[in-house]
């Protein structure tokens, strides 16, 4: 296992990549990358500043002769997506990622890498640190907790960024550049349970396991059609848990709300003389499953262990209440959008259900670049949820970036790239959340693009990096800089 990343070129970039690995930084828990940001300014005698975000501002002057350029914003986000295998001993908040280089890629063991968004603020800082890049006055913006609600980006003050132009460097295929993104809406359903006292001589103890599935990206993977752990549960459940007197005694399935599940585990009580009709029904729902998803899931996992039978379990009006909710709750792809083929336009991401303290919670996580879409998708889902006495909030919302094909930073990079690259690249939306959308409600005049190498598999422990993207990544970015227009 090659860990020396220091190695790979662009040098500088990697080496600040291999730093940052090794710094914890999960959403919210981004005091430590922090230090590292402002000890990094402090050291190179850059300005900064660090606002309610808490965001950290630090700004570089042009270099000489580059006086007269329009100022750039440099932006990423400092925190990451603190996904494991479920085997993988591991403590986001005080392990540094294991990082390593696996033929063409960089991956880590048995983690997310961090390369989302980790290469953007690598690259930043090189562009502080190196003096062979030309280039007009800078602010790099680093923002904080951008993964679980943009928090830094919807904290930012109209007037703190002084720039014409903003780079986002969060994008994930070179030889792309986004224009326009998705806006989000966090949903919550609440269900009180009551328990009931389990006759143990009646019954037997199991945990259900469903595993090995790759999840990723709610937003970026969505149109995959990868298999939720949580639909897969609540459907095995509707269909056996009345006939085989199956009783749910707690749950606990997905984990962030921007990740596709890729793990439930319940722990269930059956009636002994259902006992092999239930393993049997296992059985048959995993090869349900593998069959079904054949080509898209390679590692579906779903098994009944024994253990010891607990002594209550949720009482089973509540426990068929939370099944139809989470069984009936739309989620994957709603809709495509008609303007840009390929591109979804409205979804849903059922992202985690876990039973605490005699409650459910459910969390989806929506997304659309049609406002009016993701507010009847949220109305549809409170529905369904509602119709079994679920208490629904929303929260979170924000709003899409709307594209501008007349943008002169779409012109002058196109034009860069074709030039550097001998083609033109693609001009795209994405359907994520990116910070461009918040960003530019409150810099209504900034001009603003979005570009990064080419990153696989983001938010889930397969996430991993494309070495020669980042190369060319870099060399796109420098020659941005270089020939930014005049003020």
């Amino acid at each position: 296992m090659d860990k020396d990343l220091k190695k790979l070129k662009p040098e500088l970039l990697w080496t600040r990549f291999s730093e940052i690995c090794a710094v914890p930084r999960p959403s919210h828990h981004e005091e430590k990358i922090r230090e590292y940001i402002i000890d990094f300014a402090k050291r190179h005698n850059l300005d900064y500043t660090v606002d309610a975000g808490p965001n950290i501002i630090i700004r570089k002057p042009a270099t000489p002769g580059m006086e007269n350029r329009k100022t750039v914003v440099l932006q990423a986000h400092l925190d990451m997506v603190p996904q494991k295998n479920s085997d993988k001993e591991f403590d986001f908040e005080k392990d540094g990622i294991e990082a390593y280089i696996d033929g063409d890629w960089v991956t880590a063991n048995g983690t997310t890498l961090g390369a989302d968004n980790g290469i953007g603020a690598s690259a930043i800082l090189a562009v502080l640190e190196d003096r062979t890049v030309k280039h007009g006055p800078i602010e790099a913006l680093f923002t904080a907790t951008e993964e679980t609600g943009m928090d830094g980006a919807f904290a930012l003050r109209p007037g703190e960024l002084k720039g014409d132009i903003l780079i986002n460097l969060d994008s994930e295929t070179e030889g792309e550049l986004y224009v326009g993104c998705a806006g989000g809406l966090d949903l919550t359903a609440t269900m009180k349970y009551d328990t009931v006292k389990l006759d143990r001589e009646n019954f037997a103890g199991y945990r259900l396991e469903i595993k090995g599935l790759k999840g990723g990206h709610s937003g970026m993977e969505i149109i995959l059609q990868r298999a939720n752990a949580n639909k897969l549960f609540a459907r095995f459940m509707r269909n056996c848990q009345e006939k085989l007197g199956i009783m749910l005694c707690d749950i606990d399935g997905g984990g962030l709300r921007n990740a596709i599940p890729r793990e439930a585990f319940a722990t269930v009580a059956v009636m002994k003389k259902h006992e092999k009709a239930f393993q049997n029904a296992v059985k048959k729902f995993e090869k349900i499953y593998i069959d079904e998803y054949k080509g898209i899931e390679d590692g579906i996992s779903f098994k009944a262990v024994p253990v010891k039978t607990p002594s209550k379990a949720i009482n089973f009006f509540d426990q068929a209440n939370l099944v139809d909710a989470v069984f009936g709750c739309p989620n994957g792809v709603m809709r495509m959008s008609t303007s840009m083929p390929g591109l979804v336009q409205t979804s849903s991401n059922l992202a985690r259900v876990v039973s605490e303290r005699g409650y459910f919670k459910i969390m989806c996580l929506l997304r659309s670049s049609v406002n009016t879409e993701k507010d009847d998708l949220a109305l549809m889902i409170r529905t369904v949820f509602e119709l079994t006495g679920a208490t629904v909030r929303t929260s979170g919302a924000y709003d899409g970036w709307n594209p501008n094909m007349d943008s002169p930073i779409l012109r002058a990079m196109k034009a860069g790239y074709k030039e550097l690259f001998g083609k033109e690249p693609a001009v795209m939306a994405i359907h994520a959340g990116l910070e461009c959308g918040i960003i530019g409600g409150k810099y209504p005049d900034m001009d603003m693009i979005s570009c990064g190498p080419t990153i696989k598999y983001p938010h889930s422990p397969d996430e991993k990096v494309n070495i020669a993207s980042v190369e060319k990544f870099w060399k796109f970015l420098c020659h941005t800089l270089e020939t930014i227009p005049v003020k």
